[in-house]
């Protein structure tokens, strides 16, 4: 049994309810167990993983989050710098599984987000899961 850490950025918080509900479920079918942090958006997650990786206390990381895009290039840069961040932590070694949405709006984001749909929340359990799996074979 592994433990895992899921770091939400709870902007939307029926949807983070959604993505939570796919990756717990995802973790506890598994047989692993978890823990949730919230923090106050998507570019924060990577800061919060590399944080919690120093403790040594978690086996893999989950990042759940949504991003709809508005009228600025704000979208742009919070999408593209937190999965920059993520990214260079996996490249680093830690077994993360990216489920920070990026939509472009709220009908997406539902559509992603039910685990009776697209289960992107379970999803990125699922590839944490699967890359921990990885690491521990590769030794």
């Amino acid at each position: 049994m592994a433990r895992f850490l899921i770091v939400e950025a709870r902007f939307y918080t029926h949807l983070n309810d959604l993505l939570l509900e796919g990756a717990r479920a995802t973790l506890e079918d598994a047989g692993h167990s978890h823990e949730t942090v919230t923090v106050p958006g998507a570019l924060e997650v990577p800061a919060a993983i590399a944080m919690a990786a120093e403790t040594g206390r978690y086996d893999g990381f989950v990042a759940l989050g949504v991003v709809i895009r508005g009228e600025t290039y704000h979208f742009e840069v919070v999408s593209n710098e937190s999965a920059r961040g993520l990214m260079a932590l996996t490249l680093d070694g830690l077994p993360i599984g990216n489920g920070i949405l990026t939509v472009e709006n709220e009908a997406q984001a539902l559509a992603r987000a039910r685990r009776t749909e697209k289960n992107k929340g379970g999803e990125a359990a699922q590839a944490a899961i699967a890359m921990l799996a990885l690491k521990e074979q590769l030794g």
